[in-house]
């Protein structure tokens, strides 16, 4: 039993994932044997991935934000 509910959130998706990555290569992680410059490699495009996603939210956060100031102030006036 798991007593942190995020904790359980977060092992959910990671069996998930690892369903989706077997579906698609064929392979668990743990077989998979590619050469250490070929994982820096996926480690490296994931991460630059990772801050695409960020700059993404930022900007659709930035967004929101500034549709809410224009909304509050259409009501003040």
């Amino acid at each position: 039993m798991i007593r942190d509910k995020i904790i359980e959130q977060v092992i959910n998706k990671i069996q998930s994932r690892s369903n989706v990555g077997y579906k698609k290569y064929g392979v668990t992680l743990a077989e998979d044997d590619q050469p250490l410059d070929m994982w820096l490699q996926h480690i490296q495009e994931e991460l630059m991935d990772a801050v695409n996603y960020l700059e993404k939210a930022r900007a659709v956060l930035r967004d929101e934000i500034e549709e809410c100031y224009i909304r509050d102030a259409k009501r003040e006036n």
